[in-house]
């Protein structure tokens, strides 16, 4: 395989997985979730990613999850699991699941927290190409797996049978465009900016798009690599703007949360629109009133209606 064997581009969103008060995973709000996603025009979503909170997900609750999502949306968008795990064998039976589902591929990071050598983190890909169907994302992932992976990994990576793709969130523009410029040929490259730099790569190097988080903003996320396929370079740059606010606002220059998890931020800036962002897991901390203000007034201050009003005047932004 490689990337001519997927057609996975643009805004395809890490989503967040619904939760109740108590803890318990929501189906229902899951299937509102995914409807308005698809009525927002996303390219594409990754499912149980880092902010779909993969990590407090039992076995089970990924059965029923990947289910849901398959029937609502295979053959109708792009879909990915996230299958992240500490042993290849679990990373395995979970890309069986999500294969059985309906998924057109899996992402998956190296194994977190044990920060393994080079030669393992390939040893560990090797098997799960070898006894899987589905394509792989690779997922570089510096500040979950505590290694940023050099494009000599990489590029061994890359070669690897069921590899198509690589979503490199390291915090180096630097090494981004040096895996960027040596393996886009090869596979295919996430974590394009939504800014001026990104957008010189997808119109002059065809730059295949972001696996980003969240979808807060509705269609106005995907509408930056829409309005990049058809040049117009306008209403491209007034997505970015508001995109990047959100960005510069919430998150560190190495992608975590500034006043509370990432997963938190995401889900309160769902739930102040009226939309099923739901309560996060323990560990996880639902947002203090105090910093829930600040999501409501940042979407209130790009023009996104909030206290469950609807998004027209944010829509007019297009």
């Amino acid at each position: 395989m490689d990337r001519q064997d997927i057609d996975w581009r643009g805004y395809i969103p890490a989503i967040t997985t619904p939760f109740d008060k108590d803890g318990a995973l929501n189906i229902g709000m899951l299937e509102e979730l995914l409807d308005w996603l698809f009525a927002e025009g996303m390219h594409g979503i990754v499912v149980a990613g880092t902010t779909g909170e993969w990590f407090s997900l039992e076995p089970d609750e990924k059965v029923a999850l990947f289910n849901t999502v398959g029937r609502k949306l295979s053959g109708r968008m792009s879909i990915i699991a996230g299958c992240n795990a500490y042993t290849a064998k679990d990373a395995i039976e979970t890309a069986g699941v999500a294969s059985r589902a309906g998924f057109d591929g899996i992402l998956l990071t190296p194994p977190p927290y044990i920060r393994p050598t080079s030669r393992e983190v390939e040893a560990f890909y090797r098997t799960v190409s070898d006894n899987i169907d589905l394509p792989i994302c690779i997922y570089n992932w510096p500040p979950g797996t505590g290694i940023d992976m050099d494009l000599e990994l990489l590029t061994r990576l890359a070669s690897l049978d069921k590899v198509v793709a690589i979503k490199n969130s390291t915090s180096s523009w630097e090494h981004f465009l040096d895996v960027f410029h040596a393996l886009h040929d090869e596979v295919r490259i996430f974590g394009v900016p939504m800014n001026q730099r990104g957008m010189d790569l997808v119109l002059e190097h065809d730059a295949d798009g972001m696996m980003g988080a969240g979808a807060v903003l509705g269609r106005l996320q995907p509408e930056f690599f829409n309005a990049l396929w058809r040049n117009d370079t306008s209403t491209a740059k007034r997505m970015a703007r508001l995109d990047r606010a959100l960005m510069k606002e919430w998150f560190t220059p190495e992608l975590t949360g500034r006043f509370g998890s990432a997963q938190a931020i995401l889900k309160a800036a769902l739930n102040v629109q009226g939309l099923p962002g739901g309560y996060p897991r323990a560990p996880i901390l639902p947002l203090t009133e105090n910093d829930t203000e600040r999501v409501r007034e940042t979407l209130g201050r790009l023009g996104v209606k909030v206290n469950g009003q609807s998004q027209e005047s944010a829509r007019r932004a297009l």
